[in-house]
């Protein structure tokens, strides 16, 4: 469609070229007189008309934006720790970076007022506990990673949502100087009516274009309006031509006005309003339509408008009956929340399950809409002290967990104790039995708090392997053990250089056997290790074909197991063989976690599929690898 006529940039300039074009065309009627005065009048009317639609556009996106910065927001200082995850979770998806600076500036003090409180606490009792300030590190804590995680991911979503902004202005405003200049390079050639295509075209992609810095918005409107002034003095038919595309404007602008006429029969307000906003917009970049039909049109498509904006008002009047039922569902929604308050466990899943199920009913919370500004206080005060309460009950369930890791390393400070004590016997036998027999109870106690894990094993492995070593050194019989200890090491290796290729189940009997001997002598430690792995790896190499790869993975790990038992300070070996897998199986189950959130972020789109491919990809790897993990898991926790 064409765009309306505006002022060009040089008026004087306009007119000397105008001037010369009359010279060479030679011939100028009345008639074409007459038509470029009613073009000029019309195109006046248009250029009032436009003013009004703007006007009127602009006014309702100012309401909407004065009313999302009047929106209540919840009382954020009721709120606990993982409420305020959950908070900052969702603010770091939206899109709505106005309202989600609000609830940032909000929550973010708090939060960080309730990290600074735990630290605190922990440093008072870290240093109360003999330690150094300076040693001090702060417990892991999931929750601190994931606030700031989001909160980061807010940041930078924000940042580069604006920085993309200003880059777009600017892209644009090439695109239109480059759009000004091929309509510059059409408007001073030859051509004639061939290039009124040429001109839609060019307009579409105008109209196509986005905003652009505001300091050169005025002066590019004024270019392209003046160019098209020119295109259409220069042409003797450009009458006829705007008469048929103002007809087709027509036809636009009537289907518009049916939409609002649609729009003010709904009883859906808000939705009316948004979507009268985007057909106002679409009024304004329509063309002229002819000048009978102007104001007829403006009217009617102003009425529907109208009608609207009259039934916003009736629904705002009525605001306070609907804040009075979303009172009634709020209360209904406490009484649901009460339970929680009782609830009680010793088991981790079944709180877990519990605070999933308090999650909903919070989002069910948070969907019903806003209340009587009166009630307002103590309707949330029900609500988030019932919701408190639960997690308080929560952590207090934890706080006993933690009571019970301090009990478990009293008994392995107990087991210790014993260890050293039992370190200087000379009762080689006896001892060793009594060593050994503390090792497995060692393993039956559970957990103990983390900062401690590490340094008791420590002492209580240091202890038993002074006793071991003595032990070693010190019987009559050692050397000739360790010879006969030798011998049977390499009939074993013998066995296995001659088992058929495939045979796993007699390699596995045969590894078990040659970890339950004991020492060799020291000048053939190392021989003894390079001959059995010589024979492991020979017999993978000639089971290529036998073998699938779990199973040879499988035949490496019990290779490495036993060089383990052979060597000193086996237990200790083995107990890091272990927490390595361990830890291997955490962290890819931490960055499965991790993937999965990081999916809930995009939108959808063909980049976005693309990105949830590969994440999924990286999953599905990650579960492989865990459940490979966990057989050699089980295997290493079979060695005794």
């Amino acid at each position: 469609m064409l765009e309306e006529k505006g002022t060009s940039e040089n008026p004087q300039e306009n007119n000397s070229e105008k001037d010369q074009e009359k010279d060479n065309v030679k011939t100028t009627s009345e008639n074409q007189e007459a038509v470029s005065d009613k073009e000029e009048k019309t195109e006046e009317i248009s250029e009032q008309e436009n003013e009004k639609i703007e006007n009127a556009s602009d006014s309702e996106n100012e309401e909407e934006q004065d009313q999302d910065d009047h929106e209540e927001l919840p009382d954020y200082s009721e709120f606990s720790k993982e409420q305020l995850v959950e908070v900052i979770k969702e603010i770091s998806k939206s899109d709505n970076f106005r309202k989600a600076d609000r609830i940032i500036n909000e929550i973010k003090p708090l939060y960080d007022e309730m990290y600074n409180a735990e630290r605190k606490e922990a440093l008072d009792k870290f240093l109360a506990e003999g330690g150094e300030e300076a040693d001090f590190a702060m417990k892991h804590d999931e929750l601190n990673e994931r606030f700031e995680a989001n909160y980061q991911l807010y940041r930078d979503r924000r940042k580069k949502h604006y920085k993309e902004l200003e880059h777009q202005k600017d892209e644009n405003l090439k695109t239109k100087q480059a759009i000004l200049d091929r309509l510059r390079e059409l408007v001073d050639s030859e051509e004639t009516i061939t290039g009124l295509n040429v001109i839609k075209e060019i307009q579409k992609e105008w109209k196509a274009v986005g905003p652009v810095p505001g300091n050169q918005s005025k002066t590019l409107w004024a270019n392209y309006n003046a160019l098209l002034d020119r295109y259409y003095d220069q042409r003797s038919i450009l009458f006829e031509l705007k008469e048929l595309d103002r007809k087709k404007n027509l036809d636009a602008k009537l289907k518009l006005c049916e939409q609002a006429e649609e729009l003010a029969q709904s009883e859906d307000v808000p939705y009316a309003i948004k979507h009268l906003n985007d057909l106002h917009e679409e009024y304004k970049h329509i063309g002229p339509v002819p000048k009978e039909e102007q104001e007829p049109l403006w009217q009617r498509f102003k009425a529907a408008s109208d009608a609207i904006y009259e039934k916003r008002k009736e629904f705002v009047k009525n605001l306070k009956e609907i804040q009075t039922e979303n009172l009634e569902k709020k209360k209904l929604i406490i009484e649901k929340l009460n339970p929680f308050t009782e609830f009680d466990s010793d088991r981790i899943k079944e709180w877990n399950a519990k605070t999933k199920e308090i999650l909903a009913i919070q989002k069910e919370w948070e969907a019903t809409g806003q209340v009587p500004k009166e009630n307002a206080k103590d309707i949330n005060k029900a609500f988030w002290g019932n919701f408190k309460q639960f997690f308080t009950n929560k952590h207090e369930f934890f706080k006993r967990l933690d009571s019970m890791r301090e009990e478990n390393l009293k008994k392995k400070q107990e087991f210790v104790k014993k260890a050293q004590e039992l370190s200087e016997s000379t009762e080689w036998n006896k001892t060793a039995d009594q060593l050994k027999a503390l090792q497995r109870q060692w393993k039956e106690v559970g957990p103990v708090p983390e900062k401690y894990r590490e340094s008791v094993y420590k002492e209580f492995k240091a202890a038993c392997d002074k006793f071991f070593e003595n032990k070693r050194a010190g019987s009559k019989d050692a050397q000739k053990e360790y010879e006969e200890n030798l011998k049977a090491k390499n009939d074993i290796i013998n066995q296995i250089n001659n088992l058929e290729p495939g045979d796993l189940d007699q390699l596995e009997a045969y590894e078990q056997a040659y970890g339950k001997i004991g020492f060799v002598p020291k000048e053939s430690i190392q021989q003894a290790k390079e001959d059995f792995s010589n024979a492991i790896q020979g017999f993978i190499e000639k089971s290529e074909d036998v073998l699938n790869d779990e199973q040879k993975e499988k035949v490496k790990l019990m290779a490495q197991i036993t060089k383990i038992m052979a060597g000193p300070n086996s237990d200790r070996k083995l107990n890091q063989k272990e927490n390595s897998i361990r830890k291997k199986i955490g962290d890819l189950q931490n960055d499965i976690v991790t993937w999965k959130n990081n999916m809930e972020f995009f939108a959808s789109s063909k980049t976005a599929d693309k990105f949830k491919k590969e994440f999924e990809e990286k999953i599905e790897d990650a579960e492989k690898e865990i459940s490979l993990l966990k057989k050699q898991l089980r295997i290493v926790r079979s060695i005794e």
